[in-house]
């Protein structure tokens, strides 16, 4: 999907039919807009506040996700290295803070509590997360309603990105269509390395505003993605899925935190828990095994 192959999540009230179309809308709003979502995997949302799918397309369609999975079996291949090599990653990251004067003006201890809160979702697969600076930038532009594939977020990424392919830079600003944020795949940093990297609602960090998505786990969220990681609902109840054996098939995205949720007849309850879902914050606590292979087999074949 070249440069729309990154990846945006939003909130919004209310159902949705199963259609092509998606509405995204912040909770305690009625209204929001219209992205195309591929027909492999619309969903109806049954909880009044959701996730909503991140993405000019929220899943890759099974031919392209097949032909991702095909480039990164060759890559590795020909670097002859162990998936375990990529292990225990120092991952240097550069945090880009946009104000609009002071509003969106992040104290440096919130910042902390992020890095903290990534450091804390990936340990279990070997990497982990190093801030290396933070700048604040003054541009109203840049910071009210900025949206992916705009002159605006490409303007801002040309000014402010830094460091090389295995550097996360995080873009932090009061985002618009209601999103939460949105990430790049690792594969397409070759061909649009400027673009590279996870821009997040300033008010979804730790502590701040956005009620059910204010632990962090937005930007775990994303960065999973920068790292390879596709969502757990991935070509629904049939064919590879998320490529990753020990995540339980699921048919829908996840709203809100439910116990018992079962939507595909195959092993395995709905992986609700995990942080590829579209839980809420506080129900987001796990990558399986499965995963931590797949981030070290996409850091490996892309960014190592």
């Amino acid at each position: 999907m070249s440069s729309s192959e990154r990846l945006r999540r939003a909130v919004k009230l209310g159902a949705v039919s199963a259609l092509s179309l998606v509405a995204l809308v912040v909770p305690g709003t009625t209204t929001g807009s219209a992205v195309a979502a591929p027909s492999a995997d619309c969903f109806t949302p049954t909880h009044a506040a959701d996730r909503s799918k991140d993405g000019h397309a929220d899943s890759l369609s099974p031919a392209e996700a097949a032909r991702v999975e095909a480039d990164m079996q060759s890559k590795l291949a020909g670097k002859r290295t162990s998936f375990k090599a990529a292990a225990a990653v120092s991952i240097p990251v550069y945090f880009h803070v946009i104000t609009s004067g002071s509003t969106g003006n992040l104290p440096s201890s919130t910042i902390t509590k992020q890095i903290s809160v990534l450091n804390s979702a990936y340990a279990s697969s070997g990497f982990s997360f190093s801030l290396v600076s933070t700048d604040y930038t003054n541009n109203s532009t840049w910071y009210n309603g900025i949206t992916d594939g705009t002159s605006a977020e490409r303007n801002m990424k040309n000014a402010l990105r830094k460091g090389g392919k295995n550097a996360l830079n995080i873009y932090t600003a009061n985002l618009g269509d209601d999103l939460l944020g949105w990430a790049t795949f690792p594969w397409n940093y070759n061909s649009q390395p400027k673009m590279d990297g996870v821009v997040i609602l300033d008010e979804s960090l730790p502590g701040r505003s956005a009620t059910n998505y204010n632990e962090g786990d937005t930007a775990t969220h994303e960065v999973g993605h920068w790292m390879g990681l596709y969502h757990t609902f991935q070509g629904g109840c049939s064919g590879s899925g998320d490529y990753v054996s020990d995540t339980p098939a699921e048919a829908t995205a996840t709203s809100g935190c439910p116990t018992n949720k079962d939507t595909c007849t195959s092993t395995g309850k709905d992986p609700v828990h995990n942080f590829m879902d579209y839980s809420y914050d506080g129900c987001m606590y796990e990558f399986t095994a499965g995963q931590g292979t797949r981030m070290n087999s996409s850091w490996s074949a892309y960014r190592g």
